[in-house]
């Protein structure tokens, strides 16, 4: 057998020499590669049978042209992509993202990531991701329309309820799932839940938009019961403005909690008296409805905003990265532990650099990795298809206990594999074990494939 960290070094090599300048796919491959020397340890046949090996390479990735017209009648090309990276335990799931970064490396670690968070949720998908460098901003909805559907006549070569479910993310809301749907289902001539995120009206499942903003926070509050603590009169610093952003701030003030802070690319806002519900409404209209800027709110309420500044700097217990990728540097997270942050629940995927990651770690703060926080969304996407293959609608009551009930399995999971492997506490060490186990196991069952 090999020598497991000259293995995990060398596989590390090929996959940097195999995938030039995509920085955050080799990121989020270093992190989990980091994670599994144990469990290699401990399981030298994933590596005789080349698990890793074909874990860290897409099964498909698939590369288009989406031409359309504007409001102008003139065309504009721009391209599409979707990410199948594992069907091992299910048929790929994951959102598609509309926004000017969207580029294959950055897709390639979102559906890396997907792998497994998907497999932490217990339910029967793989992982995979898509998108485009189309930005929605600013765009009519006729110009989404045709935009949605060049895209959809494509993607739907490729697609299926039991091949490859996408679902919302970036700039994909209940607008673009509809156009997309529609398209899908003229090209097909079949009613089937080939995307999740639907309207209630025709297939979708009440608290999908709530999820993983709901998720992130009853993960946030897993880890501090381990703690004999609450997040009831906590001060929680949130990232972002969207859905994520707004129904975490929702489910912390249903649990006593006090949200400070909203972003966008343009700056933040930093609300001290604390975002209510009712500010919380203009929030949701100004950014669903209006499309607006974050500084609309400050303007309204009187609050401070910080132009072009990240909300790091602002004093709270709890914070709630829920924008993007690596917004949290370490510098970031040394301010944060300062103002004695001891809660990082991750509403957004790999909001965090490594840097910053150790920061959390070596303060013992209680830090939730964003395959485990932020599971919620995917998994009552899962839900949604359950109840899409079934003809069956539940109610809202029964999928927030069910989420629930996910985001306690997938804490306990993560949780107890850490403490398994030596490594009590570390909630990136136990997602990244408990998610690869499940899906390297089925890798085993199934053979060379």
């Amino acid at each position: 057998m090999k020598n497991i960290k000259a293995y995990l070094t060398q596989l590390l090599e090929q996959i940097q020499n195999r995938n030039p300048g995509e920085p955050e796919f080799l990121q989020a491959v270093k992190e989990v590669l980091d994670s599994l020397q144990p469990v290699l340890t401990a399981r030298p046949e994933f590596i005789e049978e080349g698990i890793l090996d074909r874990l860290v390479e897409p099964e498909r990735q698939i590369i288009f042209r989406v031409p359309w017209v504007n409001d102008q009648g003139q065309v504009r090309v721009n391209r599409g992509y979707r990410i199948q990276f594992s069907s091992a335990i299910g048929p790929f799931k994951g959102g598609l993202r509309f926004h000017p970064s969207v580029n294959i490396g950055i897709l390639k670690f979102l559906a890396f990531e997907q792998i497994f968070k998907n497999s932490l949720t217990s339910l029967p998908m793989g992982g995979g991701k898509g998108g485009s460098d189309f930005d929605p901003k600013g765009k009519s909805d006729a110009e989404v329309m045709r935009f949605c559907q060049s895209f959809m006549t494509e993607l739907s070569r490729h697609v299926g309820a039991n091949t490859d479910v996408p679902a919302g993310d970036i700039g994909v809301g209940g607008r673009e799932i509809g156009f997309l749907y529609g398209q899908y289902k003229r090209l097909r001539n079949e009613f089937t839940g080939v995307l999740t995120g639907k309207n209630l009206n025709w297939g979708g499942s009440l608290i999908r938009p709530e999820a993983t903003g709901y998720g992130a926070v009853y993960f946030a509050q897993e880890m501090l019961a381990t703690r004999g603590d609450a997040l009831e009169g906590k001060r929680c610093v949130i990232s972002g403005s969207g859905n994520v952003a707004q129904f975490t701030a929702e489910k912390l003030l249903d649990l006593g909690a006090t949200p400070v802070s909203f972003s966008d690319s343009d700056g933040t806002v930093y609300d001290a008296k604390g975002v209510t519900r009712e500010k919380l409404e203009f929030v949701k209209t100004l950014k669903n409805i209006k499309r607006g800027r974050i500084v609309e709110y400050a303007e309204k309420f009187g609050a401070e905003y910080r132009a072009h500044a990240t909300p790091w700097a602002i004093p709270g217990e709890c914070a709630f990265p829920s924008a993007t990728q690596n917004e949290i540097d370490e510098d970031d997270a040394r301010t944060l532990i300062s103002n004695n942050c001891r809660v990082i629940s991750e509403g957004a995927n790999m909001p965090c650099t490594p840097e910053a990651v150790d920061v959390f770690l070596e303060a013992g703060a209680l830090y939730g990795p964003g395959k485990a926080a932020n599971a919620g969304g995917v998994a009552t996407s899962g839900l949604e298809m359950s109840q899409n293959s079934m003809r069956i609608s539940w109610g809202r009551e029964e999928v927030d206990s069910r989420l629930r009930e996910i985001m306690i399995n997938i804490h306990r999971n993560c949780s107890q594999t850490a403490e398994t492997y030596g490594a009590p506490g570390n909630y990136v060490l136990g997602a990244n074990i408990a998610g690869f186990l499940k899906v390297a196991e089925a890798m085993r069952d199934q053979g060379v494939v």
